[in-house]
């Protein structure tokens, strides 16, 4: 065994990292850059309200994306919400199960149906061919989603929503530096949708932003996430408080100017876990097309129980044995959590790529905490639970064939 490791935690040995190695462990850039700026937001005493910071923030961001405007949000949630809101969405909304909670939650919450739609076969992204057919006289539109940063098929998409009068955004809360066809995304549809969650790459605490190019959609949505004001006294919409405050664009600010570093660890480290992931029969690592501007944000495998001779789930457990805190994504699908499970309880025969799916994903800790050494020691534990499969399953409770 070449592990390194006498005995697996999970079967009584020492937990092989003492700190914990986290998904989604938040990059914090230059303190010193950040803090200088505190200072000068407390100087000027504007914390929110459309400050210098956030007002910087959002040109910087519609530049990086080329795209007109950039309405910066307190999350992206709540971005989806006002754009999908401003853009006049209703009935029904086309959306694939196979994504964060929050995309069916910000059309239920304004009592939009989300009409979940199976990924594409051997893909992780919505199956246009599959929209096609879910389409009804009460779709009002379509919600893309760019999972793991790689874009779902644009092309295929759009050309749906315009010859059947329909509205297409994007969810894309992973793709903030990512590109489709060497165009950036945040530039497609009638908005785009980035997160600025503290476990993003690009992290503004917490904090989101809405890209557009269309000038009246953009005004609607300045609007709306500051109470519907238009003016002092003049309220023109419903709106609600979605504005981002100058703490948060601080710090977006200031890892931006970081983004290159990040990126570049994020595919260290990428790179590294395709090397001491590629020799394990039944870890399927997902890839990115290098040949396209890339964040790396994530590091996803696929675990075939058939190959390996132990699940997804009782690697996470193993792995969280040795504190690498490896997660299931998108676990169960957004169609068994309620409640859409309640709504739709039959919606799974309809998404059986989406059910194999959410059985095999596991995402692996990487960012700027996470070492080489970290990634080669991981993957070491992977390959002494596949080795060490009978015993691990006994602990478990669970049958070996």
């Amino acid at each position: 065994m070449k592990t390194g490791l006498r005995r697996l935690a999970i079967l009584g040995g020492t937990p092989a990292f003492a700190e914990p190695l986290h998904v989604g462990r938040p990059n914090i850039g230059n303190r010193q850059a950040f803090i200088r700026r505190v200072e000068d937001m407390l100087d000027r005493r504007w914390f929110t309200n459309n400050g210098p910071y956030v007002q910087e923030f959002e040109r910087r961001i519609a530049e990086m994306v080329g795209v007109k405007h950039c309405i910066a949000m307190c999350n992206a949630t709540i971005g989806l919400e006002i754009a999908t809101r401003a853009a006049g969405l209703r009935g029904e909304v086309i959306v694939p199960s196979f994504t964060f909670i929050a995309t069916a939650h910000a059309l239920q919450w304004q009592e939009i149906t989300p009409v979940f739609c199976d990924v594409a076969p051997g893909s992780h992204h919505i199956d246009p061919a599959q929209v096609e057919r879910m389409i009804t006289p009460r779709t009002t539109g379509i919600i893309g989603v760019h999972v793991w940063g790689v874009p779902c098929d644009i092309e295929a998409l759009t050309e749906i929503a315009q010859r059947r009068g329909l509205h297409l955004m994007f969810d894309a809360a992973h793709a903030f530096g990512c590109s489709y066809r060497g165009r950036m995304i945040g530039s497609f549809g009638e908005a785009e949708i980035f997160s600025f969650h503290a476990t993003k790459f690009l992290n503004s605490f917490e904090g989101g932003a809405v890209c557009t190019n269309d000038d009246q959609l953009a005004e609607r949505m300045r609007f709306m996430r500051n109470f519907g004001f238009a003016g002092v006294d003049d309220v023109d919409f419903i709106g609600t408080n979605g504005k981002m405050t100058e703490v948060c664009a601080a710090m977006g600010l200031t890892l931006l100017e970081s983004l290159d570093e990040i990126i570049a660890i994020n595919r260290r480290n990428y790179l590294a876990y395709r090397r001491v992931l590629a020799p394990l029969e039944g870890i399927q690592l997902y890839t990115y097309d290098e040949s396209e501007r890339c964040n790396y944000q994530y590091v996803i495998v696929e675990v075939d129980e058939t190959k390996t001779g132990i699940s997804r789930d009782a690697l996470v457990k193993v792995l969280q044995a040795e504190n690498v805190l490896a997660r299931r994504y998108f676990y169960p699908g957004a169609h068994q959590m309620e409640p859409y499970r309640s709504y739709f309880p039959h919606a799974r025969l309809l998404l059986p790529e989406t059910e194999r799916l959410v059985q095999r994903v596991m995402s692996l800790p990487t960012g700027t905490a996470v070492s080489v050494q970290d990634i080669e020691k991981i993957g070491a534990i992977i390959e002494a639970a596949i080795a060490q499969r009978a015993e691990i399953l006994e602990v478990l409770g669970c049958s070996v064939d």
